[in-house]
């Protein structure tokens, strides 16, 4: 953790004021250190009172993401987010990713994006990444797992993603599988899992992961307009991005957890509890191929099992799925 993250990271646990002279016993630096540092986190908007009497006391955060605030408002956590890098604009996180995972970072390292130029979501489609209105982070893991396990880690996103939502702002989301969250059945944030992996084991997988938080209906393109919303339409109120930010990684790197330990049923059953796919009729576009069904469960593998309309039951591990109405 930078000397930035641990001022803020005092701060934030010493709401009443902490001393220079404390902060300076703490960090092991002198006390015109601290306050160079102070005046550092002044210039990027952090509203910090200076008194005699309590000391430092940090009184209002930026509505921006900076690293050194995310890490101090995480704290430790078991893999993901032992290290968080913020862009301004890139073209994708899952690019910036990428290229950390071939010059071998270890897994957890978070990237965030104010903007994206070329956000992506599933099968190649477009994400709009306005600057400052949403959350576009990406994450590398490299867990230990089959190729055809990796589904599991798209499950598991989906679980602790719809947790964090829920417990930040009350809302109550719904899980479309394999990577959507709901919000009144409109899309609010969605996943994007990228692979790459030998035959027999997973090298590296990206999860890529876009969430519209403070974006007015005005602000979604004409195509988007009904079928997508955010958390500020939804709420009625401005989202703190870094708290859900926070919220996020610390329910993630929970349920990471879970299926390191081999414990996907459990994020499974959860999984169900909330899913708006089970129990429907769903059609699903696999390139030309085009199965109609009912969709009954998620296998052990995190596929989703649908009924054909002939009474196979197919597994489905990758398509665009359409709830029927």
């Amino acid at each position: 953790m930078t000397t930035d993250a641990k001022i803020l990271s005092a701060l934030r646990a010493n709401p009443d004021g902490v001393s220079g002279a404390q902060l300076a016993e703490q960090l092991k630096i002198s006390r015109a250190a601290i306050w160079s540092r102070i005046e550092e986190l002044r210039q990027l908007d952090y509203d910090i009172e200076a008194s005699p009497h309590f000391g430092y006391r940090l009184v209002s955060s930026p509505d921006a993401l900076h690293a050194d605030d995310l890490l101090a408002r995480l704290g430790k956590t078991k893999v993901i987010g032992r290290d968080v890098q913020v862009f301004q604009q890139t073209t994708s996180t899952n690019d910036v990713i990428e290229k950390l995972a071939r010059d071998g970072v270890k897994e957890g390292v978070v990237v965030f994006a104010e903007s994206q130029t070329c956000g992506r979501g599933r099968l190649g489609r477009k994400w709009i990444s306005p600057a400052h209105k949403g959350l576009w982070f990406s994450i590398l893991l490299r867990p230990d797992l089959r190729p055809q396990e990796a589904t599991q880690l798209t499950v598991a996103s989906a679980t602790a993603l719809r947790r964090a939502i829920a417990g930040e702002t009350g809302l109550k989301p719904e899980i479309k599988w394999p990577n959507d969250i709901l919000l009144g059945g409109k899309k609010v944030a969605g996943i994007l899992t990228e692979l790459n992996a030998e035959v027999d084991r997973v090298r590296h997988i990206i999860l890529g992961i876009g969430i519209d938080v403070n974006l007015d209906a005005g602000e979604f393109p004409a195509d988007l307009k009904k079928s997508a919303t955010s958390l500020k339409i939804e709420t009625g109120e401005t989202v703190s991005r870094a708290e859900l930010a926070v919220a996020i990684l610390r329910e993630l790197d929970f349920d990471y957890a879970r299926i390191c330990a081999g414990k996907f049923a459990a994020v499974a059953d959860e999984w169900e509890l909330h899913c708006a796919t089970i129990g429907k009729n769903v059609t699903v576009h696999i390139g030309d191929r085009k199965i109609r069904g009912h969709a009954e469960s998620l296998g052990d593998d995190g596929a989703l099992l649908v009924r054909t309309e002939h009474g196979h039951l197919e597994r489905i591990t990758g398509g665009d799925v359409t709830l029927e109405k």
